[in-house]
């Protein structure tokens, strides 16, 4: 089975079908998935493999035009799975903790976080990341490295945004509501949580 990969980008030679659905050869404008924040493109120029990669908060698949309804269905479903197994395996660099740092900052809280270092630690291992703000110091737990991305940006922005507020209050969480992931990013913690028996994150608001 042949395969196309590269960082972030994941690939597949989907099984030949007797009975596919027929579509046109000509090269269908990308449209969106029924599932949310995928958008499949279809491609005359792509006869075999299917592949896929993230762009931002979307993950585009891509897969032969002549390819039916139900195979795009199953293949969104392999590419998302294959995507997220090359995600937990990658463990982002300390030197790239900082740049992702000013890049989050910058996005999401106006660039007004500017943290002195962002570093990770072996010594926390009953809470994801802390900070100090009066060194603008963060340091993260090595426990979130090989999670999804995603994941370690989450718990990042949630230490840059200490920064500027230090408890966990509506002014706070009002930090964190532009980045799309964070419910989904609590939720994977929580289940890890869960699983170690580590304690919980903070109340998602404090009215």
């Amino acid at each position: 089975m042949s395969a196309e990969s590269s960082p972030g980008l994941a690939g597949e030679t989907p099984a030949r079908s007797a009975g596919r659905q027929q579509r046109s050869a000509a090269a269908q404008p990308p449209r969106t998935s029924v599932m949310s924040a995928v958008e499949v493109r279809r491609s005359a120029r792509r006869s075999r493999t299917v592949s896929a990669y993230r762009e931002g908060d979307r993950t585009i698949v891509l897969i032969p035009a002549r390819m039916s309804e139900a195979e795009e269905q199953r293949w969104i479903g392999v590419m998302l799975d294959k995507l997220a197994a090359q995600e937990s395996k990658r463990v982002i660099g300390g030197g790239e903790l900082a740049e992702r740092a000013e890049r989050l900052s910058t996005q999401y809280l106006g660039g007004r976080a500017r943290p002195v270092s962002v570093r990770w630690v072996t010594n926390q291992n009953t809470r994801w990341g802390s900070c100090t703000p009066a060194e603008g110091s963060i340091r993260l737990s090595h426990r979130l490295q090989g999670m999804p991305e995603y994941v370690v940006d989450y718990v990042l922005l949630h230490e840059l945004a200490h920064l500027l507020v230090p408890g966990h209050g509506p002014r706070f969480w009002r930090l964190l509501e532009a980045y799309p992931r964070t419910e989904r990013a609590r939720g994977y913690l929580e289940g890890v949580a869960a699983a170690e028996r580590l304690p919980h994150l903070p109340a998602a608001r404090e009215e």
